[in-house]
């Protein structure tokens, strides 16, 4: 049983570097709002951003699986067979269903049920359960020495949902505060509570990007939100704990970093890949096959794509050299062995 009062007032410092990291995020947001995209290409690019954050979000936790591999478990609709597999389809079934949310004030219960549907078949034992027990942030140097990063704060059940609670509370009442804030204030002080035994920082960025949806950011369908963090995880996770002490200023500033670059990567993003439908149309449709059989694999060879589509080696290697001129594919060797890829 929780009793709910909001307490949490959260430290921080309208710094000109994050009001200006904020203006400039809502205008960028706009013009990505604003651009004419066809629907078939944004459902394209919607669907890519899906899997890219669910790659990124696992792959920071250490799930093992290549970026190829996740792509090809999730567009090919493979059940998953072993932990790895199950975290991405999992994490990937959750945010492509993140706006039936929506409708719905985040509360503790919704929290739980995110942290279910993530652990479901991975670890059903502590799936959508508050723990009630210490745990500590760290990692095992050499000679099996534990170097403690965080150690949360409290470690009964009952405590750790009131917190939550009032966290999730101030979210939803700060209206006069920007989405930004909300969402990065939000992000931190969840990871440091540290709710739950397992699967932590991947229910904290689904609820970010909850937050933006419900926020009139409608994040997936224009931008990835965990990119940013992918080029420098010990940067993330240091900038991350810089607000352990208390005050968020030099957190919120990184984090409003990471959202104005994922808004620019998007932006650039789109704009390539209308021009390049442009050039699409003018494509073959045999031409247009092996973009999309490239789409699902990392590389392929001649060989490969004659057997794929039932042709000579002599044509599927002529389809992959007009790719390959055309700017569409990038080639690995010189031989007859020579692997192509998507640019």
């Amino acid at each position: 049983m929780y009793t709910y009062s909001c307490m949490f007032t959260p430290k921080y410092t309208l710094t000109p570097k994050l009001f200006t990291n904020i203006s400039q995020i809502e205008r960028l947001y706009g013009r990505l709002e604003g651009l004419r995209i066809p629907q078939k290409l944004e459902l394209n690019l919607e669907r890519d951003n899906l899997i890219q954050s669910t790659y990124i979000s696992n792959s920071i936790e250490g799930n093992p699986l290549t970026f190829p591999e996740v792509t090809n478990i999730l567009l090919n609709d493979r059940i998953p067979v072993n932990r790895d597999e199950k975290e991405v389809k999992n994490y990937f079934e959750i945010l492509k269903n993140l706006e039936k949310f929506t409708s719905q004030k985040i509360n503790l219960e919704v929290v739980c049920e995110l942290h279910k549907r993530l652990l479901s078949g991975v670890n059903d034992k502590i799936a959508g359960k508050i723990r009630d027990k210490k745990v500590v942030i760290g990692r095992y140097l050499e000679g099996q020495i534990l170097q403690i990063k965080h150690n949360p704060p409290y470690h009964k059940r009952g405590k750790i949902g009131n917190e939550i609670q009032e966290l999730i509370d101030w979210t939803v009442k700060s209206s006069e505060i920007s989405t930004i804030i909300k969402a990065g204030i939000f992000h931190h002080h969840f990871v440091f509570l540290h709710p739950f035994e397992d699967g932590n920082g991947r229910v904290c960025r689904l609820l970010s990007a909850l937050i933006y949806l419900q926020n009139n950011y409608a994040a997936n369908k224009y931008f990835v939100l965990d990119d940013f963090y992918d080029i420098d995880r010990s940067l993330y996770s240091d900038k991350l704990h810089s607000a352990d002490s208390g005050d968020k200023t030099e957190w919120l500033e990184y984090f409003s970093d990471g959202m104005k670059y994922s808004l620019q990567s998007a932006l650039v993003k789109y704009k390539n890949a209308v021009a390049r439908l442009k050039i699409t149309e003018r494509l073959t449709p045999k031409e247009q096959e092996v973009l999309s059989i490239l789409q699902k694999e990392e590389e392929i060879t001649s060989n490969d794509l004659a057997d794929t589509l039932k042709v000579s080696r002599q044509q599927a290697h002529n389809l992959l050299r007009a790719l390959l001129e055309k700017g569409f594919l990038g080639k690995k060797g010189s031989t007859k062995a020579s692997y192509y890829y998507l640019k």
